[in-house]
């Protein structure tokens, strides 16, 4: 899996691989970090058994574990989902956002937003 758009090299990336059920609420039986990179950081998830799953992810910055937000609710810190699915009011729908996995890896990629400058 590729994370592509990150801003810098500030705090980690956060992917999580979701199951439909879990997808809304975001509690994903499947999440990994990695160091973040300026430009793209390649992030592997092991032992995901063959399914239908949502990608979620995010650019912890400030490496307090969550997605920051404004007042407003807009995110101050990238994120994305896989398929690169839209955002409009609220993330992307679970088929939207969802890749198949097999037996074989899996290589996808999204890429980050940044709807508010540092």
């Amino acid at each position: 899996m590729t994370v592509q758009g990150v801003r810098n090299g500030d705090g980690q990336i956060i992917l999580a691989v979701c199951e439909e059920a879990a997808y809304p609420a975001g509690r994903c039986a499947f999440r990994v970090t990695a160091p973040a990179a300026e430009g793209s950081v390649r992030v592997t998830v092991p032992d995901v058994p063959p399914g239908i799953y949502a990608l979620r992810a995010y650019h912890d910055e400030n490496g307090n574990g969550q997605l920051d937000r404004n007042l407003l609710g807009v995110p101050r810190e990238g994120f994305g989902f896989g398929n690169d699915a839209p955002v409009l009011l609220a993330p992307p729908s679970f088929r939207d956002a969802a890749v198949t996995v097999g037996d074989d890896d899996v290589a996808t990629a999204l890429t980050l937003r940044y709807w508010i400058s540092p």
